[in-house]
């Protein structure tokens, strides 16, 4: 039996539910990090070194770091498998290292500040939001005609942007309007995976 170890509040957790769900792949999500524990067990640590989450387990094979995973199961599944064209896939390989790399990075400290702190600290919030806003309006002129991030098909590199965006956009903070992203991101938000994924409250 296929295993996810993650809680569904987790972006990166968020981010391989999608997977699963857009491939039609069985499994079995086991509540892990945050107010679950867990991930400082023995029997986690050997699975996942760095006691964090998500991790697959499948038939004694174990992964973790949730692009990876991403990569793993678009490889498995006909609806998310990566396009034949070598320059197609490096894009999509781009937008997963941007998104794991600038993107998500830029808003962490805005949202550990806003959901984590018992005392958030508005200039460290203001920072974090005005970093992010510079790749939100790199993604946003990205998206302008677009209705994928990558080619004329949904791919893994809408699955961890459209979740990295699904968080940005949820922010309780002012944003500047990025008419692109917003519209890229109500179409994948419809999507049946989407609605699973990210339907829990942000925390």
């Amino acid at each position: 039996m296929r295993k996810l170890w993650g809680r569904l509040t987790s972006v990166n957790v968020q981010k391989a539910v999608w997977a699963l769900d857009e491939a039609g792949l069985a499994y079995e999500r086991i509540d892990a990090g945050g107010a679950h524990g867990v991930v400082h067990d023995p029997a986690y640590r050997a699975k996942n070194p760095n006691g964090l989450v998500p991790t697959l387990e499948e038939d004694g094979f174990v992964l973790w770091e949730s692009n990876a995973i991403l990569r793993y199961v678009a490889a498995m599944a006909p609806s998310l498998a990566p396009p034949a064209d070598p320059r197609m896939r490096a894009h999509i390989e781009q937008w997963l290292d941007w998104q794991a790399t600038s993107f998500t990075p830029a808003m962490r400290d805005a949202f550990w500040q806003l959901y984590r702190s018992a005392n958030p600290d508005r200039a460290v919030i203001d920072a974090s939001v005005k970093r992010t806003e510079a790749f939100a309006a790199i993604l946003d002129a990205h998206l302008t005609g677009r209705d994928y991030a990558v080619g004329d098909g949904f791919s893994i590199a809408d699955i961890a942007l459209g979740c990295a965006a699904h968080r940005w956009l949820n922010l309780p903070a002012e944003r500047i309007e990025r008419p692109a992203l917003r519209r890229w991101y109500d179409r994948l938000a419809a999507r049946p995976g989407a609605a699973r994924a990210l339907g829990e409250p942000i925390s």
